[in-house]
């Protein structure tokens, strides 16, 4: 697990509140999911790492991603347990879904549709990350 992620994480739903803006809250702790084509990640080109909005752990790096045309930040590939999935049966699908390993933050879906080498889509809300420019 990244060293830099948040280890004094709240524990409570108030808590939570608190540490993140409505919109991450509805995402990232209800399992929200942002408008296609909205998130301020979703055309971003520079180099850096993505980390997890609600405690900082390292999710993917910008080398990873590529336009998916899905209308949500797409990456092919994660560092290794930084990420957990569960099945996913909401709205009548069945789907798998990805949450931060370090806080349990729901972040997005991965599906079996990406690029070589992992074939990996993991389509991922733009709200559920922050980003930190490779300096």
């Amino acid at each position: 697990m990244n060293e830099q992620a948040n280890t004094d994480l709240p524990e409570s739903d108030d808590e939570w509140r608190e540490r993140l803006s409505d919109e991450e809250y509805r995402v990232l702790r209800e399992r929200g999911t942002e408008r296609p084509g909205t998130g301020e990640h979703l055309d971003r080109k520079d180099d850096g790492t993505y980390v997890c909005a609600g405690c900082g752990v390292e999710l993917f790096d910008s080398d990873t991603k590529y336009d998916s045309h899905c209308g949500w930040p797409s990456f092919y590939d994660v560092p290794e347990g930084n990420v957990e999935t569960r099945e996913d049966t909401s709205h009548g699908m069945v789907r798998t879904e990805v949450v931060c390993a370090n806080c349990g933050g729901h972040l997005g879906h991965v599906f079996e549709d990406g690029p070589e080498p992992t074939g990996k889509r993991y389509c991922i809300n733009s709200v559920a990350l922050d980003f930190e420019d490779e300096e």
